[in-house]
């Protein structure tokens, strides 16, 4: 793979993703040489991917989908949701920067998710979980008393709903973001990570 090509593909940029993913999970790492790595991307970057995930310490980015610096704009936030600022973000590394796709990677086990159901209030936590909302109004079919996050279930739709909706909040409220993906130029996807397999499952 060579990422510092100037024409990719958006299909490209996602098959680059699964086979990292791949070789993550298969314990078949492609050898990194960070030193030399910093001298290569000391005055420039071109990553081909942006990944809005979350700041679970077991789903960093570059290493569950086997990237080398200046491989991919990460973008972490608890509960993987998109405000703003991160709209903001994701121009700059796709209009400006020329990532090729944006990837919404949830994860099992979400303590985010977790304190949404269980709505949680503490501090400035509380109202970064209301950011999750939408997809706990998004889920039905489980009575009162299962709506929290002792019900694995509940929380697995919980989780589902929470990037699907992030992509549909991208492509509606970020006109520059839009037009990429109209113009085949970009592609929005959503995923989750397995915690206990390490595999991501694209949506």
């Amino acid at each position: 793979m060579n990422t510092e090509e100037s024409v990719i593909t958006p299909a490209q940029a996602l098959k680059w993703l699964k086979a990292g993913n791949l070789r993550f999970i298969q314990g078949e790492h492609t050898p990194k040489d960070y030193h030399n790595k910093i001298k290569q991307t000391a005055n420039e970057q071109r990553p081909f991917a942006a990944v809005l995930g979350c700041i679970d310490s077991r789903v960093p980015h570059e290493i569950v989908f086997d990237q080398n610096l200046g491989h991919i704009f990460s973008i972490r936030i608890a509960g993987n949701f998109a405000d703003n600022s991160i709209l903001g973000s994701l121009e700059f590394a796709t209009y400006c920067a020329g990532a090729k796709i944006i990837l919404v990677l949830g994860h099992t086990d979400c303590g985010a998710v977790k304190g949404a159901c269980d709505n949680i209030t503490l501090g400035h936590l509380t109202q970064t979980l209301q950011h999750l909302s939408p997809a706990l109004k998004a889920t039905t079919g489980f009575s009162e008393s299962m709506q929290n996050s002792a019900n694995l279930a509940y929380v697995m739709q919980v989780t589902r709903y929470n990037v699907q909706l992030t992509v549909t909040k991208i492509l509606n409220e970020s006109p520059v973001l839009r037009e990429l993906v109209e113009k085949q130029k970009l592609m929005v996807v959503a995923g989750i990570y397995n915690t206990a397999t390490g595999k991501v499952d694209f949506l």
